[in-house]
C-alpha cells in the first residue's frame, strides 16, 4: 500500500475542526475518520495482479551506445486503471526516463518505453517492475513490484573499427587485386622466372630447367590463408587502467580489430581467453560474421584478481592444433608477471609458432619521466625511469626468444598490431 500527498493535507485540515470544537475527542474523530477514507480507496483501488505485463527481447548493444526496452502493459479487468509504473534495472544499464503514468480502461493496453545506456560490458539484467494503482479518492494505492524478465547483452564497443578501411586497402595490394603485387619468402607457389645471379639455388625448378635452355627458378609468395591465434588475458594485470580505461578493454579493441583484418584475408581465426584457467574458446573456421561472434565472446570477461597460468593458456593454444600459426597474446608488458609466468611458458609456443606480444602502455609514465621542474618530479622520474627501464629489459628478454613486443598506447596498438600483421604476411613470415 501507498499513500498519496492528499492524506498529509486532510488531516491538516482537521485543524479547523479542532478550532470550531477544541478536545482531543474531535483530533482522534478526525484521524479515525481519515484512517477509515485511506482503508476503503485502498479496498477499492484495482488490484496490480490484474495487469498483465510482457517484455519484448531487447537487442544487443555496444557498450556506450543507447537502445531502448519496451514494455507492454494490458488490463485484464473491467474497471478502468490509474497510477504509476517503474521499470527497474540494475545501476550499469543506465535506465533513465523509467517512470510511467498508467491510464488504461478496459481491455486497453499501452506499450511502455524506457531508455538504456549500458555503462559496462555483459549482461545486465531488469531488476523488477513496480506497479502503482489509485484508489478512486486518489488518497491511496495499491503497490506490488513484479518480475518481469529482461536482459540487454552490452559488447565491446569496437571503436577500432575506424582504422579497418585503410587497413583492407593494404590487404588488397597484398592479394594482388590492386595495382602492386607483393611476392616474399612464402611457401605458396607464384611462378616461374629465368635464373639471375643472387637467387637462392634451392628454388632451382630442375624439371622447367631440362626443358628450356636457360636455368629457370620458383617465385613464391606470402601465405594468405593462414591461422592466427588470438589469446587474451584476463589476469590481474588486465585490471589496470590506462586513463578510465581498463586494460582488458583496450587489449578487446586490438583483438577485434586484428581478427575482422585477419578474417577478410582469409585467415582462421581462434580465440582464447582465460588467466588460471581459461574462460572463454572460440573457433572461427573462416566465418564472415567472425567480429560479432568475438564480441559476443568476450562481452562476460572481467579481470580476475590472480595470476595467469600461461602453461594452461599454452596448453589451450596447442589443443587448437599444431598447424603453425600467428599467436597473439594480449598481455600487458609488467616485468614481473612477464618473467614468471610467461617466460618459462614461451617454449612450448615458439617451437611451432610465430609469438607476439601486444602490451597496453601507460602514457603517465612517459609524461612522469619527462617532468623534473621540482624536487618532487625528480623522485617521480627516477621512479618512472626505473619501470621503464625494466619494461625494456623485459621486451629484450622477450625478443630474444623470437618474440615479436608490440608496446603501444591503447589507442595506437589496434593500428600498430594490424600493421605488424600485414607486414609479417607481405614478407611471408606467419
Amino acid at each position: 500500500m501507498a499513500i498519496s500527498g492528499r492524506v498529509p493535507l486532510l488531516l491538516l485540515l482537521g485543524v479547523v475542526a479542532v478550532l470550531l470544537r477544541p478536545g482531543m475527542g474531535t483530533v482522534w474523530l478526525w484521524v479515525l475518520a481519515v484512517g477509515l477514507l485511506v482503508a476503503a480507496d485502498v479496498l477499492l483501488a484495482p488490484s496490480p495482479e490484474r495487469l498483465s505485463l510482457e517484455r519484448p527481447p531487447v537487442p544487443t548493444v555496444r557498450l556506450g551506445e543507447p537502445t531502448e526496452t519496451r514494455l507492454v502493459a494490458s488490463n485484464g479487468s473491467r474497471r478502468r486503471v490509474r497510477g504509476t509504473l517503474r521499470d527497474a534495472w540494475q545501476p550499469s544499464a543506465g535506465a533513465a526516463g523509467n517512470r510511467h503514468r498508467l491510464a488504461l480502461g478496459a481491455a486497453d493496453r499501452a506499450v511502455l518505453h524506457t531508455a538504456l545506456l549500458p555503462g559496462r560490458r555483459g549482461d545486465l539484467r531488469a531488476v523488477g517492475v513496480t506497479v502503482r494503482l489509485r484508489g478512486p479518492l486518489g488518497l491511496a494505492a495499491r503497490q506490488r513490484t513484479r518480475v518481469v524478465g529482461g536482459t540487454v547483452r552490452s559488447l565491446p564497443p569496437f571503436d577500432s573499427r575506424k582504422h579497418l578501411p585503410s587497413r583492407l586497402a593494404r590487404l588488397r595490394e597484398l592479394d594482388g587485386r590492386a595495382a602492386v603485387r607483393v611476392r616474399g619468402a612464402g611457401t605458396e607457389f607464384d611462378s616461374l622466372r629465368e635464373y639471375v645471379r643472387g637467387d637462392d639455388v634451392r628454388s632451382i625448378d630442375w624439371r622447367a630447367s631440362a626443358r628450356n635452355r636457360t636455368v629457370v627458378v620458383r617465385t613464391w609468395q606470402p601465405e594468405r590463408d593462414r591461422r592466427v591465434v588470438l589469446v587474451l588475458d584476463t589476469s590481474r594485470t588486465s585490471a589496470g587502467r590506462v586513463g578510465d580505461v581498463p586494460r582488458l578493454d583496450s587489449a578487446m579493441d586490438a583483438a577485434l580489430l586484428l581478427a575482422a583484418l585477419a578474417a577478410r584475408a582469409g585467415d582462421r581465426v581462434d580465440f582464447v581467453a582465460g588467466d588460471r584457467r581459461v574462460r572463454a574458446r572460440l573457433r572461427s573456421a573462416g566465418a564472415r560474421d567472425l567480429a560479432a561472434r568475438l564480441q559476443d565472446a568476450m562481452a562476460d570477461l572481467e579481470p580476475v584478481i590472480a595470476e595467469a597460468d600461461w602453461d594452461a593458456l599454452a596448453g589451450a593454444v596447442t589443443a587448437l592444433g599444431r598447424q603453425r600459426a600467428l599467436v597473439v597474446l594480449l598481455t600487458p608488458l609488467e616485468p614481473a608477471a612477464v618473467e614468471e609466468g610467461l617466460l618459462p611458458a614461451l617454449p612450448a609456443l615458439t617451437k611451432h609458432h610465430r609469438v607476439v606480444l601486444a602490451s597496453v602502455r601507460d602514457p603517465a609514465l612517459e609524461r612522469l619521466a619527462a617532468a623534473r621542474g621540482t624536487l618532487d618530479e625528480v623522485y617521480d622520474a627516477a621512479a618512472a625511469e626505473q619501470v621503464l627501464g625494466r619494461r625494456r629489459h623485459t621486451a629484450g628478454l622477450l625478443r630474444t626468444l623470437g618474440v615479436d613486443v608490440i608496446d603501444a598506447d591503447a589507442e595506437q596498438l589496434p593500428p600498430a598490431l594490424a600493421d605488424h600483421y600485414l607486414a609479417l604476411k607481405a614478407r611471408g613470415l606467419l
